[in-house]
């Protein structure tokens, strides 16, 4: 099979599928353009295709299925940024893309030319299972105990338009990792998945009851060591109980996170294994055959390398001070010798989280078909990753990324700020996200600063719904309304790994004039009062949020 590299390839099911979806939406936009469906008729169906209706304009949400896409859906992504957009797309927390200048009588093509690339809209919106999200160096990263792409397919599969699920008491996400460190911030998720290898098969920790918002929790383990052919089963029976159980009559309590904390996670297993036990497991097995019949729709690369990759790589960091430092910053070891995995930040000094024009959409396929087998993963923090790049080669794409504005070595530092769109886009939104972004994002925009101050992540939510996860945040950001004025919340210590907690509220609002002085700082607070080799949650976590609070109040 003639195909892209790491991606699912879709069969004729999958194309009929979408064209016979596309058509019966157009009928439904028809119908609403001519009045024949008012607005609200209209909501639920146009959400059901990812179109939603904003403070200007509709947005259109596409999904990545587990952050993978190749190089000719993103120029189809490109396409569509210039053609029906204002010249850019958003790249989201979920591993997806909006356009939110869409007009209502386009959407229809826009959802065929996806078509045509094998992409869709489903299931990005609405109270259903969501797009799957996934590591981002699945199948690539050199701790990756297991490749959970097939799985992540698996899932996709299961969970579109399944007939029990398409309308949950609320939207429903699941993120699946197979690495030893989590990478998908498994435990904040409706359902998160941790797999490994076992020895008779893949084995599957399973979290429940995690997420942001209102009320953010962190999930509880569910079971441990499910095996594979239990998945789907286990999933089903976990999802039916909070179809069954979770509340519908209070949109703030109708998370599964909700119907965990009021039964308790002991309380909750005991009711999954009873639906367990009134299920017939034939029914739901997932065989290994059908698990490999998946696989062999994913095509592997030639990961073969130069033998001197890695000593030509060493010599290029020797040769250029700031090349080390990106590659210090934005690259990951790679399991095969001589390859090494790419983070590319969409976050220039100064830029808008997440946003990408339509010429760096192109350029970026372009770099992929250079430099890795054509594919391209979207990260859940707003990034771009190559994930197969000879080592001997990352000059070259390095000069090349800084020649269309992505060269910043910044990842996983005070400049890779994860952001949503905020009031400038939402409704639902208190404060605008991007003005403080770009703020914050200029005043620490040298990258050897940022290399200096360390691994610190600052996360900027627009509301209380925490679309930009500001409660994972190293140093969180929430915009509030104070009688018509933008504030922002000040949370410090809050992280999505296995140590997984929400920060803690440092304490009043501040006015957006007076946020970014108070977060410099803060960080000037923790390079005074840091210990060698200490990381700003390192010092927090030694000193307590006091010092911290002295120095962002000291002048208010």
């Amino acid at each position: 099979m003639n195909a892209p590299v790491g991606l699912y390839q879709y069969q004729t099911a999958d194309r009929e599928f979408l064209a016979s979806r596309i058509a019966e939406f157009e009928g439904q936009v028809q119908r609403r353009l001519s009045g024949d469906l008012t607005e609200d008729e209209f909501k639920p169906l146009r959400l059901m295709n990812g179109l939603y209706l904003q403070l200007h304009a509709y947005m259109l949400r596409v999904a990545i299925p587990y952050g993978v896409l190749d190089s000719r859906q993103m120029r189809k992504l490109a396409h569509i940024a210039r053609r029906y957009d204002r010249d850019y797309g958003h790249f989201t927390t979920r591993q997806n893309i909006q356009f939110n200048w869409i007009k209502l009588e386009e959407t229809p093509e826009i959802l065929r030319q996806l078509a045509d690339v094998d992409m869709h809209a489903i299931q990005t919106s609405g109270n259903c299972i969501r797009n799957v999200t996934c590591d981002q160096f699945a199948g690539a990263a050199a701790d990756e105990l297991m490749d959970p792409r097939v799985h992540a397919e698996i899932l996709r599969q299961w969970s579109t338009l399944h007939p029990e699920f398409t309308f949950l008491p609320r939207k429903f996400k699941i993120a699946i990792s197979g690495s030893p460190h989590d990478r998908v911030a498994a435990r904040f998720h409706d359902i998160g998945i941790l797999a490994r290898p076992g020895e008779n098969g893949p084995l599957f920790r399973i979290f429940v009851g995690g997420g942001l918002g209102r009320t953010p929790l962190v999930g509880h383990e569910l079971f441990d060591s499910v095996p594979e052919a239990d998945l789907l089963m286990t999933l089903e029976a976990a999802l039916r109980v909070y179809n069954a159980y979770g509340r519908r009559d209070n949109i703030y309590k109708a998370r599964i996170k909700i119907l965990v904390q009021a039964l308790g996670i002991d309380g909750y297993r005991k009711a999954v294994e009873h639906e367990l036990s009134l299920m017939n497991p034939e029914h739901y097995r997932l065989d290994p055959e059908t698990v490999a019949a998946i696989k062999a729709r994913f095509a592997a690369p030639d990961l073969t390398a130069s033998p001197d990759a890695e000593s030509r790589l060493k010599a290029d960091r020797q040769n250029d001070i700031a090349f080390d430092r990106w590659v210090r910053s934005n690259t990951h070891p790679h399991f095969a010798p001589g390859r090494i995995a790419v983070t590319v930040s969409i976050k220039p000094a100064g830029g808008i989280p997440g946003d990408a024009t339509s010429d760096q959409l192109d350029r970026l396929a372009d770099l992929a078909d250079q430099f890795s087998f054509g594919e391209l993963r979207i990260t859940h923090l707003q990034n771009v990753v190559l994930a197969h790049v000879a080592q001997d080669r990352l000059l070259k794409l390095w000069q090349a990324l800084n020649a269309i504005g992505l060269g910043d070595a910044n990842h996983e530092l005070i400049g890779d700020i994860v952001a949503c769109p905020g009031l400038d886009y939402c409704a639902l939104a208190n404060a605008r996200s991007i003005p403080i972004a770009q703020k914050l994002s200029a005043r620490f925009g040298d990258n050897a600063l940022q290399e200096e101050i360390g691994k610190l992540r600052i996360n900027i939510s627009g509301c209380i719904n925490a679309c930009g996860h500001h409660h994972v945040g190293h140093i969180g950001l929430l915009g509030v309304d104070k009688r018509g004025e933008e504030f922002f919340q000040i949370t410090l210590g809050g992280r999505d790994d296995a140590l997984s907690r929400t920060g803690d509220i440092l304490g009043a609002a501040l006015p957006e004039d007076d946020m970014v002085d108070a977060i410099a700082r803060i960080v000037d607070r923790y390079l005074s009062v840091r210990e060698k080799g200490e990381q700003f949650l390192d010092t927090l976590t030694r000193l307590g949020d006091a010092p911290f609070k002295e120095a962002a109040y000291e002048t208010v």
